[in-house]
């Protein structure tokens, strides 16, 4: 029997595997939802009361964030006053004079074309004042004249007053009159010292009204490029629109004060002319200038006019003034300046009156003066920064951002397919 040797067993040879890249871990697997029973709920978050409380609240505190805020703005205008109010009348100097100035620029280079502007302006005020002050000067000698005369006549009507028969005769009342401000002579003096402070203050601001002024015509634009650089660069765009809002608006009412002013002007010369008073065109200028100055500028207007008018004519021709002028200057408050400023800076009559009420019980004469301008440049550049804001909120929802370019999707990776490749 032969023995055969047994083969030797040889181990299947196997491919090597290429080396595995470790997989991330598979997120936690939800438990799957039980047939016919509801998913379960995440609980909300607790809140406080009812929506409309806090809703309430937040509006709460986001107007007596805004109070706060008016607030430090007027205390911190209270400590540099004459600062505020100059750069204040530097803005309207340089709103009236930009346009003069374009014009001297098509002929003449840009500096000497301001300062040009600016002279004619200073020419303009000059010639109107010089010519109203000669002609009263012309006049003085036959005005004083008549009126003492007028004077006179005045207090013959008021002693034939039953009512006012019994308090003595004109000399008494001038007696009276004297003996009082003797007495009061102190007060008067201590206030006329606080008017020449107030004057010498208020020479300082016009002061420097003219020298910002003169930086403002020749180098306004490249005061603004550089303010503009503290703004973030994608927001360039929205601050420009607002800024140029804003002094579009504050433009146009400075503008529009201009155009009412000549109204009032031109009104009460016509006035005064068709009903006799001497020094007709002079007053109609005095109006022109007094508009210029709210509250005071007016009254000192309609106090001039009848006091002339008093002295030329008598009383009677002085009450009928007096009537006409609060009938020119109520077209002024209720007529043109709702009419031409309120459409200049889009405020409606009724928030007018309530902006220089508050105006006035703020800040006095000064809130008054400012009230309006500031509100409507206050709301041209809010409604401009909400108008655009609306604008680039679908940009942004897409992710595209104002003034960049949208993100470049990065190219795969090598040995990998693409995205829209991968199935």
């Amino acid at each position: 029997m032969a023995m055969t040797a047994d083969a030797p067993t040889v181990a299947p040879t196997t491919a090597a595997e290429p080396p595995t890249t470790p997989r991330p871990a598979a997120p936690e697997q939800v438990p799957a939802q039980v047939a016919g029973q509801a998913p379960e709920q995440t609980p909300p978050p607790a809140t406080f009361g009812a929506p409309w409380i806090r809703t309430t609240g937040e509006l709460a505190w986001k107007l007596v964030g805004i109070v706060a805020a008016v607030a430090i703005v007027f205390y911190v205008v209270g400590l540099v006053q004459v600062v505020f109010v100059a750069l204040f009348l530097a803005l309207v100097f340089t709103t009236v004079l930009l346009p003069l100035g374009d014009l001297y620029d098509r002929v003449m280079p840009r500096g000497l074309a301001m300062a040009a502007s600016l002279l004619t302006a200073v020419l303009a005020v000059g010639a109107l004042v010089t010519y109203v002050v000669t002609s009263v000067v012309s006049r003085w000698e036959d005005l004083a004249t008549e009126f003492g005369s007028g004077l006179t006549d005045l207090a013959g009507l008021l002693t034939g007053i039953p009512m006012l028969a019994g308090l003595g005769t004109p000399g008494e009342w001038l007696a009276d009159g004297g003996a009082w401000l003797q007495a009061n002579a102190g007060d008067y003096a201590g206030t006329a010292a606080e008017s020449a402070g107030s004057i010498a203050e208020g020479a300082t601001a016009v002061v420097l009204a003219i020298f910002c002024t003169v930086f403002f015509l020749t180098q306004g634009s490249r005061m603004w490029r550089w303010a503009l650089d503290f703004v973030p660069a994608d927001r360039h765009d929205r601050w420009e629109a607002a800024a140029t809002a804003g002094w579009t608006a504050f433009s146009g009412f400075t503008r529009g004060m201009f155009f009412v002013a000549l109204s009032d002007g031109i009104l009460a010369g016509i006035f005064l002319s068709v009903v006799g008073v001497p020094l007709a065109l002079p007053l109609s200028v005095v109006v022109f200038l007094g508009a210029f100055i709210p509250m005071i500028g007016p009254v000192a207007a309609i106090v001039i006019s009848v006091l002339v008018a008093l002295a030329a004519k008598g009383p009677v021709l002085a009450l009928v003034v007096l009537i006409g002028m609060v009938v020119v200057a109520q077209i002024d408050a209720n007529v043109l300046q709702p009419l031409i400023t309120g459409k200049q800076v889009s405020l409606h009559p009724v928030v007018m009156a309530l902006v220089v009420a508050a105006g006035s019980v703020l800040g006095g004469l000064l809130g008054a003066v400012v009230a309006v301008p500031l509100a409507g440049v206050t709301w041209a550049v809010f409604s401009t920064l909400r108008r655009t804001a609306q604008e680039a909120a679908p940009a942004a929802a897409h992710g595209v951002t104002r003034g960049t370019a949208p993100e470049a999707v990065p190219d795969p990776a090598p040995g990998t397919a693409a995205p829209h490749e991968a199935d």
